[in-house]
């Protein structure tokens, strides 16, 4: 009995640690489930969804591929917030780090009075010492500021080049801010004039380098206008302005909506300029238009404040009274007003006869100028031709004049404007009369009239009448006058059409002949300095293709070289041999082959810097005596034809050599040289005659 007591005892003691264990089991699974929920569930909502969690006990693995240390770190901690921080266990991996991109170099460089401050990144191994020093030359004795930063990391390709052009753009704009990087320069200036703005971008794109994406914007201020003038007019070729001149866009637009009313056509070119008499010269305008349009002819002149109102010839003095009346009331204060009634008054240039005195000067489209008419005295002849000649030119004066002591006064004035008036025409004539100075003729300047208009309202005086009849010609506009690109590109083939330019044998020699060609060439391009272009060198498909290649490469640089020789521009040249690719004749006969063998110019394309790929340069290989290798020999082996940009940079070195040989007639570009059998002995390529040789690559 007492045994089976103690049997029992034992078995409820193994009862109750088997359940204590289970109990204990289960209480960890329950501890492992809820940690390992609870962890997952603030990752997931702190954003670190990419971490993996696993329960170990009362230990919480907490695995993955973290983006980065910062994520990781951040991990951990959410982590901590749920069990605490020695129960979680760090497992995770980092992602591999990416290389780290370069940064964007870049640098701003202002400049005005004050001085000169640069801002940016620029690459460590910039010379930033050279670069200063450039800088404080051309800064003078002003402040130079340096704010730019340095990283190390390799220098882009063409930094260096836009650098130094960005530095030259510094030195030539006195007032500017130029924005760059290794692909593009952004200008922003101010010029002093029309012609300054021009000049520099003109200057600005030549120097520019051909990968580079050049942006400019520089702005001229209004010009002064003095005096202020405006003149409008109707004849029989309907109404017009021959000069106008307004203050700002609002009066531009009240006086074109007045000529508009007055039965005008089409645009009007109004200058905006400074030097207005009042805020109120539209409205003056306006009522002067009107009035012309009430005499439905006439002129009306504005000369700063001074109004010259001319009504037609034989307008009824009621209708005239009434209109001057009109016009008086209609100006605002300050224009003072001065009107001419006309008689009828006939002009027939020849300065005899019974009619008014007269003077003529007639300019001939060949520069000649023909002086005829009346002058008070010798002292007055004198100083009129003497005032054509400093004009027009010693040797294109003609003079046959006679004195008239009765002229009135004033005349020598007359007849001097109208001399300097007949100076803004390529052809015309102007005749002066006590009554009026006539100015007739054709012109290049599309300014010509507004400003003879205007030199004739301050050199004849207020109340004093002219008559401007100046037609604007494009083909005489110096400007406009010049060929596109496409019609220099068009000119230039269309010479060689004419007359090739062709080559000794097997060689880059141009031969006598083409100079007559190269000097026309040189011509046409004189007129055509902002246009890039290729010389492209072909040959026909008979010897190597490597050689063939080499071969119009080396003469297309010499043609770049004759014209340097004949004074031409070239840094918008480019020399490209392309060998007997694209052909334009068959090469199975001689006459195909002879059209092959060409000198080409073509536009390159400018818009986005673009320019022609560097040719191959072809091994160079020991002739053996084959016919393979007469074509070796017969290629040209110069190590300096290279299709670089021809810049005036980059041919310094070749200037000695083909200036010295300029003063030669004949000379008409580098010779070409081959490697001979002796290699110390190079000398002009020979012609071998074999059957497999072409009469002229």
């Amino acid at each position: 009995m007492r045994i089976t007591t103690s049997f029992l005892a034992l078995g409820f003691f193994a009862v109750a640690a088997l359940l204590s264990l289970v109990g204990g089991r289960i209480a960890v699974t329950v501890i492992e489930r809820l940690s390992a929920e609870g962890v997952k569930g603030e990752l997931v909502l702190q954003g670190h969804d990419w971490a993996e969690v696993e329960a170990d006990g009362l230990q919480v693995v907490v695995s993955g591929t973290a983006p980065s240390e910062i994520a990781r770190f951040r991990a951990i901690s959410s982590a901590g917030t749920v069990i605490d921080a020695s129960r979680v266990i760090d497992n995770m991996q980092m992602a591999a780090t990416e290389a780290i991109a370069p940064p964007h170099f870049s640098l701003e460089i202002l400049r005005n009075d004050a001085g000169i401050s640069l801002i940016g990144l620029i690459p460590a191994k910039s010379d930033r010492e050279e670069l200063n020093d450039r800088i404080k030359e051309i800064a003078g004795g002003t402040s130079v500021t340096d704010l730019m930063g340095t990283a190390d990391y390799p220098v882009p390709e063409n930094w260096d080049d836009v650098l130094s052009f960005a530095v030259k753009a510094l030195e030539t704009l006195p007032r500017s801010k130029i924005s760059m990087d290794a692909k593009r320069v952004s200008i922003t200036a101010v010029s002093d004039s029309i012609e300054q703005k021009a000049g520099w971008e003109r200057a600005l794109k030549r120097a520019a380098p051909r990968s580079l994406l050049l942006l400019m914007d520089i702005s001229a201020p209004r010009p002064v206008i003095t005096p202020f003038t405006l003149r409008f007019l109707m004849d029989e070729q309907g109404p017009r302005f021959d000069a106008c001149s307004a203050h700002n866009n609002t009066g531009k637009a009240k006086i074109a909506s007045a000529a508009l009313r007055a039965g005008m056509e089409g645009g009007i070119d109004c200058t905006i300029g400074l030097g207005v008499p009042s805020p109120n010269w539209p409205d003056a305008v306006s009522a002067g238009i009107a009035a012309v349009a009430k005499f439905e002819g006439g002129s009306v002149t504005f000369s700063d404040a001074d109004v010259t109102l001319v009504a037609p010839a034989g307008t009824k003095q009621t209708v005239f009274d009434r209109v001057v009346g009109e016009l008086e009331g209609d100006l605002p204060a300050l224009y003072s007003l001065h009107s001419v009634l006309p008689e009828e008054v006939k002009i027939d240039g020849t300065g005899e006869g019974d009619g008014p005195p007269e003077f003529v000067a007639t300019l001939s489209p060949e520069g000649q100028v023909q002086l005829r008419g009346r002058v008070t005295d010798d002292l007055q002849r004198a100083a009129a031709e003497s005032y054509a000649k400093a004009e027009f030119g010693v040797g294109a004066i003609y003079t046959a004049t006679r004195f008239d002591e009765d002229l009135p006064a004033g005349w020598s004035t007359r007849v001097l404007a109208g001399l300097e008036a007949l100076g803004h025409l390529g052809n015309g004539v102007v005749v002066v009369q006590p009554d009026v100075v006539d100015v007739r003729g054709k012109t290049g300047d599309p300014e010509a009239s507004a400003a003879i208009s205007r030199l004739l309202s301050d050199k004849l005086g207020a109340s004093q009448n002219y008559q401007v009849n100046v037609t604007y010609v494009e083909e005489l506009d110096p400007v406009l006058g010049l060929p596109t690109a496409e019609e220099c590109v068009s000119d230039i083939n269309g010479l060689m059409a004419v007359n090739k330019i062709t080559f000794a044998p097997g060689s880059a020699n141009i031969e006598a002949s083409a100079s007559d060609t190269l000097e026309k060439i040189a011509e046409v391009l004189k007129t055509c300095e902002d246009v890039r272009m290729e010389i492209a060198g072909y040959t026909d498909s008979q010897g190597r293709e490597e050689m063939n290649k080499a071969l119009s490469q080396s003469r297309a640089q010499a043609v770049l070289g004759a014209l340097l020789v004949r004074r031409v521009l070239t840094s918008n040249l480019v020399a490209k041999g392309y060998g007997e690719k694209d052909p334009i004749a068959s090469n199975k006969t001689e006459e195909g082959r002879e059209a092959n063998r060409r000198i080409e110019f073509r536009l390159l394309d400018i818009s986005d810097g673009s320019q022609a790929d560097e040719p191959e340069q072809p091994d160079q290989e020991p002739s053996n005596g084959s016919g393979d290798e007469v074509e070796a020999e017969e290629g040209i082996s110069d190590a300096n034809a290279t299709d670089a940009p021809a810049t005036a940079s980059d041919l310094e070195t070749e200037n000695a050599d083909l200036n010295a040989q300029s003063a030669d007639p004949d000379y008409s570009g580098p010779a070409s040289l081959v490697q001979s059998p002796d290699a110390d002995d190079p000398r002009p390529a020979p012609r071998p005659e074999t059957a497999t040789d072409s009469p002229s690559q």
